[in-house]
């Protein structure tokens, strides 16, 4: 199993960015996905999770309504779109699969929100 986590980096407050995770080594559309971060100094959180087949989404009440989970099967990838990006919202973001009886982490990806 592996999960590969792109596309974070340094954004000024208001900002977007879209998080990837590509995903192997297993049946990627039987699984439900999370998304977690971990700020310095803080205990890692999760952020947005989604359903096997992306029908059901839920997130973190610090993001809603800013931070949206979605999945491609047939690209065997989940997404984080992160909008109206903030200073708090700085922290190392992980891809989490839980995969009976493992759980797998992604190696994590900075995002820096900062002026």
């Amino acid at each position: 199993v592996q999960l590969v986590e792109s596309g974070g980096g340094l954004v000024q407050p208001g900002g977007s960015l879209k998080l990837s995770c590509a995903a192997s080594g297993f049946r990627f559309s039987r699984y439900g996905m999370s998304w977690y971060r971990q700020a310095p100094g803080k205990e890692r959180e999760l952020v947005a999770v989604i359903s096997s087949a992306g029908g059901s989404t839920n997130s973190a009440d610090s993001v809603k309504g800013r931070f949206t989970i979605s999945r491609d099967n047939a690209k065997n990838t989940v997404y984080l779109q992160m909008n109206s990006l903030k200073p708090e919202d700085t922290a190392v973001y992980y891809c989490y699969a839980h995969i009976a009886p493992r759980d797998y982490w992604g190696q994590g990806i900075q995002v820096t929100v900062s002026s």
